[in-house]
């Protein structure tokens, strides 16, 4: 008869050893009050930023292309109303789309109600203005103010910047109106001329335009690619809805199924890759029999030195004899490891399938990843919208712009009201007081880039905050599943529930502080990028080395420090101590029974990678199969699709996150039943005074352990 073990005593464990424990503790306190306290008044000030930002912030400077006054076009209630679309003056000083539509061109910028249509200088206007004045009034709308007559010369007309000297067809795009360039016979035209005159009394061809708005075709051709998706989506969304649907009910019967079939898919993949090995080894073997009659085979790698056809190589038998032994020591060290760890492995799977039927009996947690979902979509939004607010904090700045750039006054600022009277409009011939961007000398304007730090560490904090909320409430379900001695009877009510309030009443201070750490390590890493970027063209390799020597290590520490956390909540769920204390003992949990971790961590991985492969994969081929229209015998689906892709990759991709949702909820419970079934192994004997929690398959492994421990 097998000896009762004692009650652990496990130096450096802070769990006091209780007879009577049943499951996560329900008289608890509140831990990690000053974390709590500090949390708060970090949200108070993330919600006073977002107000401040609000005040001074107008996301229309976003929305509205701004003319060179710093007034927004198509705004209502202004006299740019009606008036949407940005023109601009002299399209041969801009260089880029990209300077296009950062208003930083040096020409005049208006707003105008609609792009030009046809070819007109001022010159060619000012001659039939006696006999037909609609070319006065349709060249007038292009100019700062409406002309009665053009009495003035073309050289008082540049210096005054009233009116362009020329216009070409446009069309708009962006709000702001680009050369209208289309390829005729092969060759590039603008408004059907290759040809044309710029109004200064130079003849310029459409090549020349598109060196000075350079890349535009690309930027339209986007255009009409993103009309074509968008045209795909509005034809197929009804059968990408079905296909996420179909996604969903397919994550949820593999969790169910998975008590049935965890074994079969572990044992099939690993007779896999016994099998890959096997086949390897005898393919080893062939290259090196075939390869005896060959001549110079019997040279070896030493003999051949150093080839950059690495081909050659291969004609040699100590490649194949080398590659051989390695597959053999591995085939080897394979089966060692199967039959050494075997009874970890079906204890690994064993606890898989208790997972599966952990999810049956508490079904609610698989709706649990939807309100993740709408607390990230939140935090997200908020981040979003208050970065948008500080960007655009602050009044119109102008500064001096001239086309040549000779002037040295270049890039200060001015004001447009008065720069026509100063000196420097004098020193500078053609110099204008355009609009630059946003900006202000106020306390709260300088430190807006502080401001955008802040709002990117509170998104970061609460982001980590949701889910260890989510970590934290399904381990406290899944830990009331196993600790129910009859299950499903002694189950408490709305186990999901409860964990979420005692989560939230309880242990926000302690959830809070887990985050904050998470969230320093990604803001260091955020910092490491965006040096990395910043001084990429100024580093030597010494600084580059240990530039990524910080990226992997920091790297690993978040991946670390998650896992540690993850632990440390299940602790949390279970006993209601604060952090670091759980932290502490889920650590010396995991360290006592390390080969069970790393074997149940892996076949853990197996399952759930596997398990979105088949998921995603398999609606992926049903929707290949039907927007290919392959299958338009058995259904009928979209005809005519621009990019069968498109809606192909948006079901594959949704159909992953989905599987993903359900497979994290899955991860959870199989954290927590393992951390439970440790603390059953350590607190219990299996003795009717202190009976194991666990199921029968996984006490019968143990039972055989026991059998077999006692024989030795």
């Amino acid at each position: 008869m097998a000896k009762k073990r004692k009650p652990p005593s496990i130096k450096g464990d802070s769990r006091a050893f209780d007879p009577g424990f049943k499951g996560p503790v329900v008289n608890r306190s509140c831990t990690d009050v000053l974390c709590c306290i500090v949390f708060i008044l970090f949200i108070i000030a993330y919600i006073i930023l977002g107000l401040i930002a609000w005040v001074h912030g107008d996301p229309r400077r976003v929305a509205y292309p701004t003319d060179s006054k710093g007034h927004f076009c198509g705004q209502k209630g202004t006299p740019n109303e009606n008036k949407s679309i940005l023109f601009y003056f002299n399209l041969f000083s801009c260089t880029s789309p990209s300077v296009l539509i950062s208003l930083q061109c040096p020409t005049t910028q208006i707003c105008v109600s609609k792009c030009p249509e046809k070819f007109l200088t001022y010159m060619e206007m000012q001659f039939p203005y006696s006999k037909d004045r609609r070319y006065l009034k349709y060249y007038s709308q292009f100019c700062k103010s409406p002309i009665v007559h053009p009495a003035k010369s073309l050289s008082q007309i540049v210096m005054d910047d009233d009116c362009p000297t020329a216009i070409f067809p446009s069309k708009p795009f962006l709000q702001r109106c680009f050369p209208d360039f289309s390829t005729k016979n092969g060759t590039l035209t603008v408004g059907n001329r290759t040809m044309f005159e710029d109004g200064n009394g130079r003849t310029r061809n459409a090549m020349e335009l598109r060196a000075a708005a350079k890349n535009i075709n690309k930027v339209l051709d986007a255009k009409t690619i993103g009309m074509k998706v968008f045209e795909d989506y509005a034809t197929t969304w009804y059968w990408i809805l079905m296909g996420l649907l179909i996604a969903m009910l397919l994550s949820w019967l593999f969790l169910l199924l998975l008590r049935f079939t965890a074994g079969f898919l572990f044992w099939v993949f690993v007779l896999g890759v016994i099998g890959i090995i096997g086949y390897g080894i005898w393919h080893c073997y062939h290259e090196y029999r075939n390869l005896q009659e060959q001549p110079n085979a019997h040279l070896s790698v030493y003999d051949l030195g150093i080839q950059t056809d690495i081909k050659m190589y291969f004609q040699l038998r100590q490649t194949w004899l080398a590659f051989m032994v390695m597959l053999c020591i591995l085939e080897v060290l394979v089966i060692l490891m199967l039959i050494f760890l075997r009874n970890r492995i079906r204890i690994a799977i064993a606890l898989l399938k208790e997972g599966s039927k952990a999810i049956a009996y508490v079904p609610s947690t698989l709706i649990y990843p939807v309100l993740t979902f709408i607390f990230l979509s939140i935090c997200i939004c908020y981040w979003a919208v208050t970065a948008v607010y500080l960007a655009t904090s602050g009044v119109p700045i102008y500064k001096i712009v001239t086309p040549a750039g000779k002037c040295k006054y270049e890039n200060k600022t001015c004001d447009p009201e008065i720069f026509s009277t100063t000196a420097i409009a004098k020193a500078c011939p053609g110099a204008q007081c355009n609009f630059a961007f946003y900006g202000g000398n106020s306390l709260y304007h300088q430190y807006i880039t502080t401001f955008q730090i802040f709002n990117l560490f509170v998104f970061l904090w609460l982001i980590n905050f949701v889910i260890a909320l989510g970590q934290c409430a399904l381990a406290g379900a899944f830990a009331s599943y196993y600790w129910a001695f009859q299950k499903p009877d002694d189950i408490p009510p709305y186990p999901l529930f409860t964990a979420f309030g005692r989560a939230i009443r309880y242990h926000t201070g302690s959830l809070a502080f887990g985050s904050l750490i998470l969230a320093l390590i990604q803001m260091f890493r955020i910092t490491l990028e965006y040096l990395d970027r910043r001084l990429k063209d100024n580093q030597n390799n010494v600084s580059k080395f240990l530039q990524h020597c910080l990226k992997c290590c920091f790297w690993c520490l978040e991946k670390v420090v998650k896992f540690l956390n993850r632990n440390a909540y299940v602790m949390i769920a279970l006993y209601g101590k604060n952090f670091c204390r759980s932290a502490r003992d889920a650590f010396n949990l995991l360290i006592r029974n390390v080969l069970k971790v790393a074997v149940m961590d892996k076949v853990t991985d197996f399952v759930l990678v596997l398990g979105k492969i088949l998921v995603s994969g398999c609606i992926g081929v049903l929707a290949f199969l039907l927007f290919t229209e392959r299958i338009s015998i058995i259904i009928e689906g979209p005809t005519s699709l621009n990019y069968y892709w498109v809606p192909l990759l948006t079901v594959v991709i949704g159909s992953y996150v989905i599987a993903h949702g359900f497979f994290s909820v899955y991860a959870m419970c199989i954290d927590t039943i393992f951390i439970c079934f440790l603390e059953d192994l350590e607190r219990n004997d299996g003795s009717a005074e202190r009976p194991y929690y666990m199921n029968h398959s996984l006490l019968k492994i143990m039972k055989v352990q026991s059998t077999q421990t006692e024989k030795q």
